[in-house]
């Protein structure tokens, strides 16, 4: 069976853990600092698995990571962080830990992170297991932003912490969302979504906690809300800052106490579920203004995470375009080959305020509407073939703006020239200047 080395100062931990795992069937060692541990490894014993603590006497947890990714890189490492801390457990996954553990631990959660982590011993399952991870975030891109939220991703999937995403609309918020859940041990639950923006205040309460029987006229029966059908799994909140004040009071309490009364009920309802919201409002701005509680805030942003704008990515925009051409191509069974090139260049012009969701829409269209096997400018909008020519001429005037007189002047001689194919009568006309004048610029610039 494999061999773990736990390292934990606090010795009733330690017991307890290692308890857990040898009744699993694992073979325990134990260590109390990094000397006892680094001495174990300089000894010759050898490990499949270790699960520190970050904080120890002396040299810390990631001390030993890095000293243990020195003498073994394939060697994975668990840490372990007090609740609160996510950001030493950041640091420690960005330092090569395979996975983390917030205290107190739970003995389904590490055996679960355990088993999960030993996976990493084995190279090419381990690389198998990271390329399906990839395939279930769905979420297309290769710019610095979009990779910096593929590795959140994978660092707080399994955290109990909850999650806040911020963004403008269309930026893929719930497909964030959705992907912390997809690749978390909570994949086996409910994800469950909520719009707090589309759903009237005074029915919020109960879409979100349900009610019970006769709690009002047309109850006839007990409803769950969806809190309760988030119990062990994940409840997203999107555009939580629509969520009026007085609801506000209970969700945080719920956060806080992991329970809830429904509708008209008279005693409380555990459950237990992750939080994941987003929105795209500024919410600190809102609590200034008295609409968004500073309390709830700070529980929900435990862990941020930005969307950028399309704008902010165009260097993404093209893997979009051809993931949209394909799926409304195969929708709509229509054969097309790909998208004309000065299409893309309109595309990547377009500075998108409905950001990806406008980008589809726009593609959907086109399929629907071409006659052609690739998508041409002309099965664009015309707002965006506008933005791709006035950006074109703003490009043009401010390299105009950089050159120098001279050159000023012989382009547009070679401008007039080729529009006049080269008839010097005629461009001499064109440029409002004798043929004599003419010939002798062109002397001057080696156009003769």
């Amino acid at each position: 069976m494999e061999r773990i080395l736990i390292v934990e100062d606090e010795r009733n931990i330690l017991r307890l853990l290692g308890r857990v795992l040898r009744q699993e069937g694992f073979n325990v060692e134990t260590a109390i600092n990094f000397e006892e541990a680094s001495s174990k490894f300089i000894s010759g014993q050898t490990f499949d698995l270790v699960l520190t603590d970050m904080r120890l006497p002396g040299r810390s947890g990631l001390d030993l990571l890095n000293w243990m990714k020195e003498k073994n890189p394939d060697l994975p490492v668990i840490v372990m962080t007090a609740y609160g801390s996510i950001e030493n457990a950041v640091e420690a996954m960005r330092a090569g830990a395979v996975n983390y553990l917030t205290k107190p631990v739970e003995s389904d959660e590490l055996l679960a992170v355990v088993k999960h982590s030993l996976l990493h011993k084995k190279p090419e399952l381990g690389k198998e297991i990271a390329r399906e991870e990839k395939d279930q975030y769905g979420i297309i891109g290769k710019s610095p932003a979009i990779q910096e939220i593929l590795d959140t991703i994978r660092i707080v999937c399994d955290s109990r912490s909850n999650v806040l995403i911020t963004g403008e609309s269309g930026t893929g918020k719930e497909l964030i969302a959705r992907a912390i859940h997809n690749v978390s041990r909570r994949q086996a639950f409910r994800f469950v979504a909520i719009n707090c923006g589309a759903i009237p205040a005074d029915l919020m309460e109960n879409e979100l906690f349900g009610h019970e029987a006769g709690s009002y006229t047309g109850a006839s029966s007990r409803e769950l809300g969806k809190a309760e059908m988030a119990n062990k799994g994940t409840l997203f909140l999107d555009e939580v800052g629509e969520m009026s004040l007085a609801l506000q009071i209970k969700l945080l309490r719920f956060i806080q106490e992991k329970e809830f009364y429904r509708v008209g009920g008279t005693g409380p309802v555990k459950a237990e579920c992750r939080i994941l919201a987003s929105t795209n409002r500024d919410l600190e701005e809102e609590i200034r203004s008295g609409r968004f509680r500073e309390d709830l805030f700070y529980r929900l942003n435990v862990i941020p995470i930005q969307t950028p704008s399309l704008r902010e990515r165009k260097e993404d925009i093209p893997l979009l375009a051809e993931y949209f051409l394909k799926k409304y191509a195969g929708q709509n069974q229509k054969f097309i080959k790909g998208i004309d090139r000065r299409t893309m260049e309109a595309f990547i012009a377009y500075d998108w305020p409905g950001n990806i969701r406008q980008l589809e829409n726009v593609i959907e269209r086109a399929v629907v509407l071409t006659g052609f096997d690739t998508i041409a400018p002309s099965d664009l909008p015309k707002k965006i073939l506008e933005a791709g020519s006035r950006e074109a001429e703003e490009e043009k005037l401010a390299g105009l703006q950089k050159m120098k007189l001279p050159d000023l002047e012989k382009a547009a001689i070679l401008g007039a020239l080729e529009a006049e194919d080269w008839n010097q009568t005629k461009a001499s006309d064109r440029l409002g200047i004798t043929r004599r004048q003419l010939r002798t610029k062109m002397v001057k610039y080696n156009l003769l």
